[in-house]
């Protein structure tokens, strides 16, 4: 097991490197991944200045950063991964990675590396920003935190994979993105916490993919979660995150689309 954890680790990190390298030559993606979730936390914040909180216990800024988390990995890791899927898939990439002795998750893990390392480092700006800056509380409970990250990370992943293999071009990765984006940003608590919906409303949202990793970054930074519901957001959280990948491992095209 070490032995093949050191051969992965090389590998992925070469290929993580490679996209690193691509991504800093894709102005519009570093577009994406950068700026965009951070003018739409802008735009979320004037927006839900008109919700009523109170029942949600909540405050406009807590609301809005802690679903920035949400933001970033929607844009940062799903829909830009989606993107270069894509590309690599029709550029024979990833055909010519699978000759060789990389595995299929190294290769999708690798491509993801880059994505994930700017989706993490904005995270940890937006903690700071908030405490520092805004007057936020510090971080609760890191542990929520962290695993909410992590299985966001690993979700959006594996949906990106699933999504890309319904794309046949770069340009259609946009529009194969948008139901999942639309749904998460309206139903996952990213701009309305589930605690300020009505009920049967709330039921149905809390099993959207998104919404057990904001309840879990959420939960974390500001308290007052318990173990229950920290152990169900857990366990849906996983079982997205396991369902995605089966998706991926059975239906992701390795080859372009014609």
């Amino acid at each position: 097991m070490a032995k093949a954890v050191s051969i992965s680790v090389p590998r992925m990190t070469a290929l993580g490197r490679a996209e690193f390298i691509l991504l800093g030559r894709n102005k519009m993606g570093l577009y994406v991944a950068l700026l965009l979730p951070v003018m739409m936390v802008w735009g979320v914040r004037r927006a839900i200045g008109e919700v009523d909180l109170g029942e949600a216990g909540m405050s406009v800024n807590e609301v809005a950063l802690t679903g920035a988390f949400g933001y970033i990995l929607l844009f940062a890791v799903y829909q830009h991964l989606v993107s270069a899927y894509v590309a690599r898939r029709e550029e024979l990439v990833l055909k010519r990675l699978r000759t060789g002795e990389t595995s299929d998750a190294e290769i999708l893990t690798g491509t993801a590396l880059p994505a994930v390392a700017v989706a993490l480092a904005q995270c940890v700006l937006l903690v700071v920003a908030g405490v520092l800056w805004l007057d936020l509380r510090s971080v609760a409970r890191p542990d929520l935190m962290a695993i909410g990250l992590l299985l966001g990370v690993a979700m959006s992943i594996a949906l990106a994979a699933v999504t890309a293999s319904w794309a046949k071009t770069v340009q259609g990765s946009q529009l194969v993105t948008s139901p999942l984006m639309l749904i998460s940003v309206a139903g996952s608590g990213l701009m309305v916490p589930l605690e300020a919906m009505p009920d049967t409303m709330a039921d149905i949202c809390s099993l959207l993919p998104l919404t057990p990793v904001i309840q879990l970054v959420r939960g974390g930074w500001l308290g007052g979660m318990s173990a229950h519901e920290a152990g169900g957001a857990i366990l849906t959280g996983i079982a997205w995150t396991i369902v995605a990948a089966y998706g991926a491992k059975r239906w992701f095209r390795w080859e372009p689309r014609r």
